[in-house]
Formats: structure tokens, C-alpha cells, sequence
């Protein structure tokens, strides 16, 4: 015994229509909730950003002022390194006139013995 598809009635309609909405009215305000909410991280996120960005700036301005520091000191050094590498060259022409001279003592000393012994 089938039973006979009726029509809603209009009361019946008005309660489903008026479910509807409301359960679409607070998918919406959870959409739109979400929404913000995601805005406000990134807004966040943006200004976490730009406080790294000026610590960073604020690092390498430091590094710039300490590098123009350190070339400014080796500047004012560079005669001095200049007179130590003189002084380094002097030094070896100096090792190698002590090592001739040396040979040259040796060749003298060997032609005394050799004059003496004769």
C-alpha cells in the first residue's frame, strides 16, 4: 500500500527555508571569520617582518661602520707594513750576503791551510 506523494505544506516550507538561511548565514559568518582571522595573521606576520627587516638593517649599518673603521686603520698602518716588508727585503738581501761572505771565508780559509801547509 503505497502511500500518496503530497505537497509540502506552506508552514513546512517557510520552517525549511528559514533553516536554510540560518545554517547558511553562519556558514557564511565561519567563512568570513576564517577570512579575517587569516588577515589578521597575515597583517602579523608582516609586521614581525618588517621588525626583522630594520634589525637587520640596523646590523648591517653596524657592519658598514665597523668595516669603514677597520679599512680606515689599515690605512693609516699601511707605511708602517710598507717599511716592515723594506725591512723584510733588507733583511734577505742582508741573510744572503752573510751566506756569500761566509762561502767566500770558506774558500779563504781553505787556500791559507793550503798555502801553510806548503
Amino acid at each position: 500500500m503505497a502511500e500518496k506523494a503530497t505537497e509540502p505544506s506552506e508552514e513546512d516550507i517557510m520552517g525549511l527555508c528559514q533553516d536554510m538561511f540560518s545554517k547558511m548565514a553562519m556558514y557564511m559568518m565561519g567563512e568570513l571569520t576564517t577570512t579575517s582571522e587569516n588577515y589578521k595573521l597575515l597583517e602579523n606576520m608582516n609586521k614581525l617582518t618588517s621588525f626583522k627587516y630594520l634589525e637587520i638593517k640596523d646590523i648591517a649599518v653596524n657592519i658598514s661602520r665597523n668595516l669603514k673603521d677597520l679599512n680606515q686603520k689599515y690605512a693609516a698602518l699601511q707605511p708602517y707594513l710598507d717599511q716592515i716588508t723594506l725591512i723584510e727585503e733588507q733583511v734577505a738581501a742582508l741573510e744572503q750576503a752573510a751566506y756569500k761572505l761566509d762561502a767566500y771565508s770558506k774558500k779563504l780559509e781553505a787556500k791559507y791551510k793550503k798555502l801553510e801547509r806548503q
